[in-house]
């Protein structure tokens, strides 16, 4: 499956019903997961923090999504740095406040969880920012904050410094898309 390239508005990128489910999206990504270096338990210590973190409010597959885009599901991922303010955001999710286990694979399903945690309660605040809806008018613009601190609603693919294709990256993510 090639990705589509979405932008504009929320309304362009694809409706929740458009989405795979959480578990066909999760075993399609498996072996990405496995690429980094992940071990099975701490690939099922993923599965395992989803689950739990979803519990704040956020669907799964947002998660899940979250996770193979910033870090391709790599427990060990490194550290980076927000492109605006240059602060560290670390674990599964990125998330600034996470130092997550940088080259570190086998880790507990607590420091899993803490990593997703850290990111699912980010997104959450974003969420909440554009109306915590359950549909593409709330989750679309909260990824383009959650990626680049800001938001143009009439075009989700200006990444104002951070990356542009995020959102439509997401958006093809939850369609299916595994890169």
């Amino acid at each position: 499956m090639a990705p589509h390239n979405y932008s504009g508005p929320w309304q362009n990128f694809p409706s929740i019903d458009k989405w795979i489910q959480f578990e066909d999206m999760f075993n399609r990504n498996k072996s990405s997961m496995a690429s980094t270096g992940d071990t099975g338990e701490d690939i099922g210590r993923i599965w395992n923090a989803i689950k739990e973190c979803a519990k704040i409010g956020v669907d799964e597959r947002v998660i899940l999504a979250i996770i193979m885009q910033e870090s391709h599901g790599d427990v060990g991922v490194e550290t980076t740095f927000s492109p605006r303010d240059h602060i560290p955001t670390g674990g599964l999710m990125q998330c600034s406040g996470c130092d997550g286990c940088p080259g570190r694979h086998g880790v507990s399903q607590a420091e899993i969880t803490d990593m997703v945690r850290k990111g699912t309660e980010h997104f959450k605040g974003n969420l909440k920012a554009h109306g915590d809806k359950w549909s593409g008018e709330s989750i679309y613009p909260a990824l383009r904050e959650y990626n680049s601190g800001s938001v143009n609603n009439g075009d989700l693919s200006d990444g104002q410094g951070a990356t542009a294709s995020y959102v439509s990256d997401i958006a093809n993510r939850l369609t299916g898309w595994v890169n």
